[in-house]
């Protein structure tokens, strides 16, 4: 794996780190080709690699401050572009990826419903098959951008009695008929990135909006979760390194008992902390990236590597472990909403139940070891 990174490798990342600093709102993204970042260039994207993309964003979570704008933006690209770019047919892909990769469309991942959480595909969910339609009925919680999204991917079961074997996937339209977005309870941090419930009434969705085989759910979902957590968090290293050059300066201007704190051991052992969790987590991460980009695949599908979920953990748990100590060395005012601290923090902690919570993280891990 060779990191040496070119020079075009390096504009990007330095054009979103700019960019970034005026990324407010989705349109600011999507002017500076965030979401096009992985989709395919003959459907309006960069094509740009797993490894670039680490490294873009990487960038961009330096630029701007709003981490709740930038998770919704990856569960848009990673969770409903990139399934779409790998397991859609010719005309699926034609008819939603140059808007997605525009973000003229807005995607929502519909998997996780109230029993179903860590366990995803344990879904109640059902599809059943009439003709050449399927019927589907059933509630999903927790969705990121479901009160903004123009396209579902949906999941759910051909049977019951299949369990997760019996799991299909596809592509349901706002505005269809049986298809409603109710409020989800409100949430504690990334206030700007909104969640809702899908609602399934006896929504009729016809063959060609399936996406993949019936029963390649699991398959999708596999894939979806290998890109998802290995990049969903790649801003945070962004928002990590910014926070850390903050604690440095503070570290050395701000005075007390005649010293600067940056001379008591607890304060420099904080920032040497935070250095050490940035690079860690930025090497791993950029290892999972590569690995995306060149490991085996088994018929589209990711191989069972663990790295995508080390990746989750650490970043996540990493996070928050930085802006813990931001908060300790800012002192009081490190506890006020106009340090922005506090706010980072509550982002930082959603990060460690988004697409898995932490102990999952583990236990998937274990499971990928072959030690459980």
């Amino acid at each position: 794996m060779d990191l040496a990174w070119t020079p075009e490798q390096l504009d990007l990342h330095a054009r979103l780190r700019e960019g970034g600093a005026a990324a407010s709102d989705w349109q600011t993204l999507a002017d500076l080709r965030v979401m096009a970042l992985a989709a395919p260039g003959e459907h309006g994207g960069l094509g740009q690699s797993a490894l670039n993309c680490a490294l873009a964003l990487d960038g961009l979570g330096y630029g701007c401050r709003d981490i709740g704008l930038l998770i919704a933006a990856g569960a848009h690209m990673w969770a409903v572009g990139l399934p779409l770019a790998r397991f859609g047919t010719p005309e699926q892909k034609a008819a939603c990826l140059p808007g997605l990769s525009a973000g003229r469309l807005v995607g929502a991942h519909a998997i996780t419903e109230a029993e179903s959480g860590s366990d995803a595909l344990a879904l109640r969910t059902v599809a059943r098959r009439k003709g050449t339609t399927y019927v589907l009925t059933g509630r999903k919680r927790f969705i990121t951008n479901a009160p903004e999204a123009d396209l579902f991917l949906v999941y759910a079961n051909l049977d019951s009695r299949l369990g997760f074997t019996g799991v299909t996937t596809f592509l349901v339209e706002r505005g269809q008929p049986g298809v409603r977005v109710e409020a989800e309870q409100r949430k504690m941090g990334l206030n700007s990135c909104h969640w809702g419930q899908v609602v399934l009434d006896e929504c009729v969705v016809p063959e060609h909006m399936r996406l993949g085989a019936e029963k390649q759910g699991p398959a999708i979902f596999s894939t979806v979760m290998a890109w998802e957590r290995t990049l969903l968090l790649a801003p945070l290293l962004g928002a990590m390194e910014r926070q850390l050059e903050e604690c440095a300066d503070r570290a050395r201007t701000r005075r007390q008992f005649g010293k600067r704190i940056g001379s008591f051991q607890s304060v420099a052992n904080r920032i040497v902390d935070m250095r050490l969790r940035l690079e860690t987590s930025r090497g791993l991460l950029r290892s999972a990236a590569w690995e995306l980009d060149h490991g085996p695949t088994d018929g589209g599908r990711q191989t069972l590597s663990p790295l995508p979920e080390l990746v989750k953990l650490q970043v996540s748990e990493a996070a928050v472990a930085t802006f813990e100590d931001a908060m300790q060395i800012f002192g009081g005012q490190g506890y006020t909403q106009e340090a922005g601290i506090e706010e980072r923090l509550r982002d930082a902690l959603g990060t460690r139940i988004s697409s898995g919570t932490s102990d999952m993280q583990r236990d998937v891990v274990a499971a990928k070891l072959g030690v459980r």
